[in-house]
């Protein structure tokens, strides 16, 4: 559902709107349209790589130009803004040569498939002295919006440790795509490391002083089946019989599970604040999934794998006391459906607010997107493991 803008987004009369250019037809760059059109830009123009796709959704979502060649579109469009929402390992070329256009970028999470890249790109960027917005954006979610306002208040007092516990229980059948590969911007690190560590570090704080962690892919395989367009839908396509000996299987080569663990320097605390993240991509829960924030004189626990369930706050009473989103973080959400395109709508409104000049809260750029990569990089070389084999063992 297509929301109002904001008044602080809102072009005033005679101010002209700016232009975006979407990079992807599926549930991100449909969710991306929505997201500038509610920030008060004008989209001018859409790029599929499949023609009659691009040219139908195009022509759905009423927008006058559609084509599979970026670079053309970049000059038949010159748009202000790009907003780049295909699958990571597409990342790289596009927002090249968006920046060498001196377009603005709005890019989704992972920013690309490597730390190298990103890091390329976060330069290049500086250098076009042009904004840059990257969507770990579930930093954004009212009860995320809350704890950071909580904690900023002191409620838990100085933080100390946090926790980020998910389990997915994901189809393992889902069909082989660019969610199974490193090189095209599949794994979990990628996709659900990139959001928790965002949300951790807009609570309390984002200088990252060291980092530990351990990968494993416990998938293998996944069936190759023609026809999935939309990421969202790819249950649909799964096979009814995996047995089908005719059938063609595309072989995993990146992390379904992970855990991690980070010590973060706090503006707030003395000490470097302890993370756990855990993440279970195809394992089953028993009980929620959630984050939660200690501090040396209470905690906040908020269910949900990127928080955004019913936030409880334990302080001066010892009991867990379930609070009420304040009145201005819920009105500062936009009134569309689903979590994620609230999220998008959040940072897209800062986005469009901070490219016409005005002043406006700090939000996640190419900095921490080529931040991130390079601590995936560094998490999948998975080589932090001490061998212990020569050491006394227990024994009978």
């Amino acid at each position: 559902m297509p929301t109002t803008p904001s008044q602080d987004a809102a072009p005033v009369p005679g101010e002209r709107k700016p232009t975006v250019l979407i990079a992807g037809t599926g549930f991100a760059g449909e969710g991306h349209t929505d997201a500038f059109r509610g920030a008060g830009a004008e989209v001018v123009g859409m790029v599929g790589r499949t023609p009659h796709v691009v040219a139908e959704v195009a022509e759905r979502l009423s927008i006058p130009y559609s084509g599979t060649d970026w670079q053309a579109a970049l000059d038949a469009c010159r748009p202000d803004i790009v907003s780049i929402a295909t699958p990571g390992g597409a990342h790289y070329l596009p927002i090249k040569q968006a920046l060498e256009a001196g377009c603005h970028v709005f890019v989704d999470k992972p920013m690309t498939e490597s730390g190298e890249t990103a890091v390329e790109l976060y330069e290049l960027a500086r250098a076009k002295g042009v904004k840059t917005a990257y969507a770990a954006s579930f930093r954004y979610t009212p009860s995320i919006l809350h704890a950071k306002q909580l904690v900023a208040a002191g409620a838990i007092g100085e933080p100390t440790e946090v926790e980020c516990i998910s389990h997915f229980n994901l189809e393992r059948n889902i069909p082989f795509g660019w969610s199974h590969r490193k090189e095209d911007g599949g794994g979990r690190l990628n996709n659900n490391f990139t959001h928790t560590l965002s949300i951790v570090s807009s609570v309390i704080g984002d200088r990252l002083l060291s980092i530990i962690g351990e990968v494993r892919d416990d998938l293998g395989r996944a069936p190759i089946v023609e026809g999935v367009h939309n990421f969202m839908t790819r249950r649909n396509f799964i096979p009814e019989d995996l047995d089908d000996p005719a059938l063609e299987w595309g072989e995993s080569n990146v992390e379904w599970s992970y855990t991690v663990m980070a010590q973060i320097e706090s503006p707030l605390a003395a000490k470097p604040v302890s993370v756990l993240f855990k993440h279970g991509g195809l394992v089953p829960r028993f009980n929620e999934d959630h984050i939660v924030f200690y501090g040396s004189k209470g905690a906040i626990y908020i269910k949900g794998h990127y928080g955004s369930g019913q936030l409880y706050l334990y302080g001066e009473s010892k009991e867990w006391e379930a609070l009420t989103v304040p009145a201005e973080i819920a009105a500062s959400i936009a009134d569309v459906e689903g979590e994620t395109e609230k999220c998008w709508h959040y940072l897209a409104e800062k986005f469009v607010i901070d490219i016409k000049g005005k002043a406006v809260e700090a939000y996640p750029t190419f900095r921490e997107g080529s931040q991130y990569q390079q601590l995936i990089d560094l998490i999948r070389k998975n080589d932090n493991w001490t061998d212990i084999a020569g050491l006394v063992q227990a024994t009978d």
